[in-house]
C-alpha cells in the first residue's frame, strides 16, 4: 500500500510557474506508475500527466503539453510536476495518484493523495 502526500500548491499570477510535489510511502514506490490529475468543482477528475516507474516514459494531456513537465526521484519516493505559463483555467485541485498501468484512466489508479489547490489569479 502507498500513502501519497502532495505539496507545492498555492497562489500564482497568470504566466507564472509552480512546482507540485508528491511524496509516497513504502519501499515499492519505484514500481508504480505515478500520475497527476486535476479536478474543478462540479467536474470530473481529469488526467494531466503520468510517468512510468523507471521515469523514462511520460505522457501529457493536450491541455498542458509544452507547459508541464513530470519527473520522479525514486530514491526520495517523490514525483514532481513543474507547471509553467499558468493560466486562470489551471485553477483547480491537483491530485497525485499511483497505479500499475500506464494509462490516463483514473479508475486504474489505486492510491490517491489528498489534493493540493492551485489558484492562478492576478
Amino acid at each position: 500500500q502507498v500513502q501519497l502526500v502532495e505539496s507545492g500548491g498555492g497562489l500564482v499570477q497568470p504566466g507564472g510557474s509552480l512546482r507540485l510535489s508528491c511524496t509516497g510511502s513504502g519501499r515499492t514506490f519505484s514500481t508504480y506508475v505515478m500520475a497527476w490529475f486535476r479536478q474543478a468543482p462540479g467536474k470530473e477528475r481529469e488526467f494531466v500527466a503520468r510517468i512510468a516507474g523507471s521515469g523514462v516514459n511520460t505522457y501529457y494531456a493536450d491541455s498542458v503539453k509544452g507547459r508541464v513537465t513530470i519527473s520522479r526521484d525514486n530514491a526520495k519516493n517523490t514525483v514532481s510536476m513543474q507547471m509553467n505559463s499558468l493560466k486562470p483555467e489551471d485553477t483547480v485541485v491537483y491530485y497525485c495518484a499511483a497505479g500499475s498501468l500506464f494509462t490516463a484512466n483514473r479508475s486504474k489508479y489505486n492510491y490517491w493523495g489528498q489534493g493540493t489547490q492551485v489558484t492562478v489569479s492576478s
